[in-house]
């Protein structure tokens, strides 16, 4: 097996119960920033019988990534549901209250502002002023 699928599963059963970590934090925690897609990936490749608490793991906007009519999607709410995870009506959990570990989420807010005032073209830049 993939040494990193190690490093990643590692990070995932430190998430404590009625926490959630995004892809995205479980890379960047397991060494490898930028490579959310291979915590999917891994995440994947568990069997029935794993240890690895995958419904604590989430994409970057709080949401299941799986379809919600999937059936391990509902698997995943309703375990995330009984460690006291809330999910708002549009079925977002709020990353600064649930999400571990906190400081991970504590800027996520501000820095995608930022990134997104960065991408603007300098036209609207000035059309602003």
């Amino acid at each position: 097996m993939n040494p990193f699928y190690h490093r990643i599963y590692r990070v995932i059963r430190h998430i404590p119960k009625g926490r959630v970590a995004t892809y995205g934090v479980v890379a960047r925690l397991a060494g490898r920033p930028g490579a959310a897609r291979t915590v999917g990936w891994a995440l994947s490749a568990l069997g029935e019988d794993s240890d690895v608490p995958w419904w604590r793991v989430l994409n970057v906007s709080g949401r299941i990534s799986l379809a919600a009519q999937h059936h391990s999607a509902v698997v995943q709410r309703a375990l995330l549901l009984r460690e006291g995870v809330k999910f708002a009506p549009g079925g977002t959990v709020n990353l600064a209250v649930f999400g571990w570990p906190a400081e991970a989420y504590d800027t996520v807010a501000p820095a995608r502002t930022r990134a997104a005032a960065s991408r603007r073209s300098p036209r609207l830049k000035d059309s602003r002023t």
